[in-house]
């Protein structure tokens, strides 16, 4: 009875929400129930009090109009304006200093018409002020840039947003007499807000708009009470419940990997075979790479699309968006359920989407720039959107598309883009929360199904199903069928289904045996032999996949940089420098998908921000441009490196900094230069490298060294590494890419005398076998007659159970060959401590 309660409550919520339609996170409607904030749909008082306070239209009468703000807040929301909780500026030379934000950069300041104090002091020092208000004439809109009495050309949306971050305070209120918006913009996060428009509220539709104003908004919410159910603790309750809105989606998006799996083998089955041929044969890690390079493309357009950062005219909100796309396929299928995986079409809209993101486009009203970049890279996986000429049918310049069925396109977007039965918000979610959503799919591998197989459950919650050859446990004595199931999955079945199993005599008794711990999103039909299957790594199994939240990652980097930029303010005399905060060098050796980095971004491109406003030194380059992103665009290139042995987490983590950091104007944020595939505890020092030993200075191997231009690379390495830290956003990546291309050849010549060493060490187990392979490299690299060896860490570095070299001295020289060698602050989770 309880649950079905829930259940209506919840889906009240989400009924006004839908109406207001709001933008990014202000509060969710499991937050509201939790909090006992019960809605009454049917607000006849509330409706019949707003229309008391209105008091005029426009001409036409179709804008309902408020003139006085007080009237409004006394009548419908029942504030009493009492001195002791409501505070009136009129004048800000006399307003507490904790309401004032003086911005001398622009001549401006910024201050509220009204704030509410919190009805006792909150703990810790925080705020005392929990809710400011801000009246407009009522031809002033929301977000129509103006500028104010300074030179500061904002919207007054954005000055609000700066007054909450500035102040601190929790939430803000918007009043132009046609509607109110509330707003939620902690400092360092996502801001969101919402609505309530005075015409829709006066309709019979509009009761349960008007009735969820009162309800978050009325004095009784602000002032009375347990905490736990007032405004303030609703918005923080709201987007810590986002935390399992990330862990579910995370699954669903998991499921759209295995589907888009399921689509290529159903597109390579229809070129015979040649579609993936090729990589199959060399690498089959390449396709789920791949595979997994089309998810995060998807979740980019998604998140890029919900923050307005992509075209918003017609034509590429109807031809070419993702949402547009999912809205024709979801009528095709209502339409034509059974033939949806024989449609084709949607797969090669969305190669040409790539396209476009990547080499920018002008076609007419629809403009985009340039973004570049690994991610959207046509070149990077070809068989994405070309059979090989060699396939029948194929043109002779191989551009016919792989044929994925639309109903594959249909299910990967209804996956990423609805949750029961709700349209997910990514504006809500923060970068962190949508890299732990892609992080679920790290650590599988590729391979062929030996025999008709079928995936078992994953044993703990956030693991990963194993597909298993149920011809081979059909093979297996009835007494070890149990064994042999948990070996490979992990997963201990239950005595019934033990005893089904070890009945079974044929295939379809062992799979009805099965049915119980069948995950049917992994394989949802039996695979045939020869199938795609994914497998997740014995470590992937066995620790599942975990969310890092805020709560975590906060702290932990506030707790490195407080001493690090507090020596630097002393240094300087009490006031950071632009130029200090850019030499900063903050590290995470096992970045995952990157969620330390993404806070220390936030963290030192907020410290980067009130230094240009103390002190100046913004670059003129950047006077077009969203000063935040702005200065997190340029921490991420100058201030953060990472590293992981798993090349799929590499990925992850660009794409969090290049959410972060999206501009819309803008290409992505170059970061090949900083995060980097590698074992952070598998390398040598720069002693050990230039001795060709790994006892370091026990061997001199000067003349090694100089066969192959060992110190003339690495200065280049050096010189090419600041050319890309210093190269402003005015610098097309084309250029930064040939650049780091010849940084990185540089690098290899010298990488591979580190690696030699490593490979010799790894010969055998005693120090004879080690040496006399160290001596055979050594004696190669002096024969000026003798082709220098090739790498033979190469092929080893994405292997099962990899040997990723990574030799830190020389891959980041600008940390450790400065006056103070070495990394400011290292963060990460407990084991790098």
């Amino acid at each position: 009875m309880r649950k079905r309660r829930l259940d209506a409550d919840t889906m009240a919520h989400l009924e006004w929400m839908g109406f207001v339609q709001p933008h990014g996170l202000v509060v969710s409607a499991p937050a509201l129930v939790e909090a006992g904030a019960v809605l009454n749909r049917n607000d006849t008082e509330g409706q019949e009090l707003l229309r008391a306070v209105v008091s005029a239209a426009d001409g036409d009468g179709s804008q309902a109009l408020i003139r006085d703000f007080e009237s409004f807040a006394r009548a419908v929301l029942g504030w009493s304006f009492l001195p002791r909780f409501y505070e009136r500026v009129t004048d800000p030379a006399e307003a507490p200093d904790s309401l004032v934000v003086t911005l001398p950069e622009h001549g401006e300041t910024l201050f509220p018409d009204y704030a509410i104090r919190h009805r006792s002091g909150p703990k810790g020092g925080g705020p005392r002020w929990q809710t400011l208000v801000r009246t407009l004439d009522p031809r002033q809109g929301f977000d129509a840039l103006e500028r104010g009495s300074g030179t500061l050309d904002a919207t007054s949306h954005g000055r609000m947003e700066r007054l909450l971050r500035e102040t601190g305070v929790t939430a803000g209120l918007l009043f132009n007499g046609r509607a109110l918006r509330l707003i939620s913009a902690p400092r360092g996060e996502n801001s969101g807000w919402l609505d309530f428009r005075f015409r829709d509220m006066q309709t019979t539709a509009g009761r349960p708009i008007v009735a969820a104003m009162r309800l978050l908004l009325s004095q009784n919410r602000l002032l009375a009470g347990a905490k736990s159910q007032r405004l303030a603790a609703l918005l923080r309750a709201s987007r810590n419940y986002q935390n399992v809105v990330s862990e579910r989606l995370a699954e669903q998006v998991l499921h759209a990997l295995y589907e888009l799996v399921r689509g290529f083998q159903a597109a390579n089955d229809q070129s015979k075979g040649a579609l993936l041929r090729e990589p199959l044969e060399s690498d089959p890690d390449e396709v789920y790479r791949a595979l997994l390079t089309v998810i995060l493309r998807l979740v980019f357009l998604l998140y890029a699309e919900q923050r307005d950062l992509l075209p918003e005219d017609e034509a590429f909100q109807r031809y070419y968006s993702l949402s547009g796309l999912y809205d024709r396929l979801r009528e095709d299928a209502a339409l034509h359920a059974d033939t949806m995986d024989q449609r084709y079409g949607a797969w090669a809209q969305l190669v040409v989407l790539f396209r476009m993101i990547h080499d920018g486009a002008d076609l007419g009203e629809t403009k985009l720039p340039e973004r570049r970049g690994a991610l959207f890279d046509p070149d990077r996986f070809k068989f994405l959107s070309q059979v090989p000429t060699a396939a029948e049918g194929a043109a002779d310049d191989g551009t016919i598309p792989p044929y994925v069925p639309d109903g594959t396109v249909y299910r990967v977007l209804e996956k990423l883009l609805v949750l029961d039965g709700e349209r997910i918000s990514y504006r809500a979610l923060d970068v962190e929360q949508i890299g732990s959503v892609y992080e679920t799919m790290m650590g599988f591998r590729l391979e062929k199904a030996t025999g008709i197989s079928v995936s078992v459950k994953a044993p703990k919650k956030n693991g990963a199903p194993s597909t298993i050859d149920i011809e081979a446990l059909l093979e297996e004595s009835r007494a070890r069928r149990r064994k042999w199931i948990q070996d490979r999955t992990g997963r201990k079945i239950t005595p019934k289904v033990n005893r089904a199993v070890g009945k079974a005599g044929s295939i379809d008794e062992i799979v009805a045996a099965l049915e119980p711990v069948v995950d049917l999103d992994a394989t949802p039909n039996r695979v045939p032999r020869g199938s795609l299957v994914l497998q997740p790594s014995e470590e992937r199994r066995r620790s599942g996949s975990h969310y890092t939240p805020r709560s975590l990652t906060g702290p932990i980097v506030r707790r490195t940089l407080r001493p690090v930029l507090g020596e630097l303010k002393a240094a300087s005399g009490g006031q950071l420098k632009p130029e200090q905060i850019l030499e900063i060098k903050v590290c995470d050796p096992a970045m995952g998908s990157g969620a330390f980095l993404v806070e220390a971004c936030r963290q030192l491109g907020d410290a980067l921000l009130d230094a240009w406003k103390a002190v100046g030194g913004r670059p003129e380059s950047l006077e077009e441009e969203d000063e935040v992103i702005a200065a997190r665009r340029i921490v991420a290139q100058q201030c953060l490196y990472g590293v992981d042995r798993n090349v799929v987490a590499v990925d992850l983590a660009k794409m969090s900094l290049w959410l972060f950091t999206l501009a819309k104007q803008h290409p992505l944020t170059f970061l090949d230069h900083a995060l980097r595939h590698g074992d952070s505890l598998l390398g040598l020092t720069r002693k050990q490298i230039e001795a060709l030993h790994w006892k370091g200075g026990e061997k001199q191997f000067a003349a090694g060294l100089e066969a192959v231009r060992a110190k003339e690379h690495l200065e280049r390495v050096a010189e090419g590494r600041k050319q890309i830290r210093d190269a402003g956003p005015d610098v097309p990546r084309s250029e930064l890419m040939a650049l780091w291309a010849t940084v990185d050849q540089a690098l290899a010549n010298v990488r591979l005398l580190g690696d030699l060493v490593l490979s010799a060490f790894f010969a055998g187990d005693k120090p004879r076998t080690r040496e006399k392979a160290r001596s055979t490299y050594a004696t190669a690299l002096l024969d000026k007659d003798c082709d220098v060896p090739e790498n033979p860490l190469s092929r080893r570095r994405n292997t099962a159970k990899p040997l990723a070299s990574f030799h830190w001295e020389i891959e980041f020289p600008e940390v450790f060959e400065r006056d103070r060698p070495g990394f400011d602050g290292i963060v990460g989770n407990p084991p790098f401590a």
